[in-house]
């Protein structure tokens, strides 16, 4: 049993790695034929309606009238502001810079868990995270190029910051709602409130409706928004925050080599710089204390 609740842990994390990591490169290729708002609303509300559709026998659960606030919080931070300020932020900084400022995220959830939850964040753990963000810096690194927007460089640290906040009082709630129908109402609040939006701002026959852009929306709404965050939102109210948040630096390093293999774009030495500074960071902050490794943390709070 122990044995296939790590292999389950470690499946989950590769999953919510591989397909944010996807991510980057897809919704790239999305905004060459839809406008950002209209593209962030509808794969964030789609794919909440679904989830919603595959959790309807367990209605009851949702505890609207005691639970209404918590929906509305969590959709605005990690839908409204994740992704919808990430969107149209990205318009107006290269890829690499934006990534870099929005993945302080995972140096940030340690430090809100330790001062909100009272989470252990001991030295090796700070100077883990750190290592991390640089690693993180050294992938990006050949995407700093372009003009540096100070409002796109507000854009991507509001991004980065409501993320991390998001998920820590997710965290903090996680006891009072239920999980997946938390990831459903966070996706339907704050998809409905980007494409209201968007349609007030966009033109929704700007959307090219081909095969390409359908495969982008329909990653977004199956893939990325109720599977990957719901098994993220798991993994980080069953574990520590910092040795979840951890493994999310390896986001960006997915994200380029995915363009490098498929979109033709150099393997460069800051690329294999930052794959050894990340893959130490991620040691560091998740090697073994006392013989108590992060996969036993989880499943010791499953018992």
């Amino acid at each position: 049993m122990q044995r296939e609740s790590r292999a389950k842990t470690a499946l989950l994390i590769t999953f919510v790695v591989i397909a944010w990591g996807m991510c980057w490169p897809i919704y790239k290729m999305a905004l060459n034929y839809t406008p950002p708002l209209l593209y962030a609303g509808m794969r964030t509300l789609f794919g909440g309606i679904l989830l919603a559709g595959i959790l309807l026998p367990q209605w009851r659960k949702i505890e609207w009238k005691r639970n209404w606030k918590v929906y509305v919080i969590v959709g605005l931070l990690n839908t409204v502001i994740f992704n919808g300020v990430q969107t149209v932020g990205l318009q107006y900084l290269p890829s690499g810079l934006y990534s870099v400022i929005v993945y302080l995220q995972p140096v940030l959830v340690p430090i809100l868990a330790w001062m909100w939850l009272n989470e252990s964040l001991s030295v090796i753990k700070v100077v883990g995270l750190v290592i991390g963000f640089l690693g993180v810096a050294a992938v990006s690194l050949d995407g700093f190029t372009g003009n540096v927007s100070l409002f796109g460089i507000m854009l991507a640290l509001i991004t980065g910051i409501g993320w991390a906040v998001g998920v820590v009082y997710v965290k903090k709630t996680s006891s009072q709602v239920h999980g997946l129908w938390l990831v459903a109402l966070q996706s339907i609040i704050g998809g409905t409130i980007l494409s209201m939006g968007g349609i007030a701002t966009e033109h929704i026959s700007d959307i090219t409706w081909n095969i390409s852009y359908i495969s982008c929306l329909l990653f977004g709404a199956v893939i990325a928004v109720p599977g990957a965050t719901a098994a993220y939102f798991y993994l980080m109210s069953s574990g520590e925050s910092s040795k979840v948040a951890s493994f999310t630096f390896l986001v960006p390093l997915i994200a380029v080599v995915i363009g490098t293999l498929f979109l033709n774009e150099p393997f460069t030495y800051s690329l294999l710089l930052g794959l050894v500074l990340i893959l130490i960071s991620i040691y560091l902050i998740n090697r073994p204390e006392a013989g108590f490794s992060f996969v036993r943390r989880i499943e010791h709070k499953h018992l």
